[in-house]
């Protein structure tokens, strides 16, 4: 017979030991995060949404799922639900630096470096990311605003053999 490990049966040796039902899990938030690290962003979103369940709908939790679904390529839905937590806290800077990649995403550029300016201040300039997100926004729509878009790119050239030791540069223009 085997040796019994003690403590963990009763005396009949067939019930388990009690749960502690008071004890609380891990924050959904905490692990949402820890999953967008990993790449899983489904996954995240359903962790977010635990957390939403657990302690309420809050502008933390609005600003990760919009984070997630921006991750999942739902633009759309990542934009309402950022607009939501920025309703609910309008100097919420991940918030509003989420939002701002999502209208960049959409091609909204004037609207997104408006939405990044908001953040940098808010930010005091402290984030580098943010930094960023506003040069490209920048860039972006004053490209937008002066019509480069429109302007004719480069012409591409492509060497082409011709024979023996031939050799003719093709442009398209």
């Amino acid at each position: 017979m085997l040796p019994a490990c003690g403590g963990g049966l009763s005396s009949g040796g067939m019930t388990p030991p009690a749960v502690d039902g008071s004890a609380r899990g891990v924050d959904g938030l905490e692990v949402g995060h820890r999953l967008m690290e990993a790449g899983e962003y489904e996954l995240a979103l359903k962790a977010y949404y635990r957390a939403a369940a657990e302690d309420g709908m809050s502008v933390d939790v609005l600003s990760a799922v919009g984070s997630a679904d921006l991750k999942l390529g739902r633009l759309n839905q990542a934009e309402q639900v950022l607009r939501r937590a920025l309703t609910e806290e309008p100097t919420f800077v991940p918030a509003l630096n989420n939002l701002g990649v999502v209208l960049m995403e959409q091609g909204k550029f004037g609207e997104a470096k408006a939405i990044f300016q908001q953040a940098f201040e808010l930010d005091s300039g402290n984030s580098d990311s943010i930094r960023q997100n506003l040069k490209l926004a920048i860039a972006r729509s004053e490209k937008t605003v002066y019509g480069e878009e429109d302007a004719q790119e480069a012409p591409k050239f492509n060497l082409v053999r011709r024979g023996t030791g031939d050799f003719v540069l093709l442009s398209q223009l």
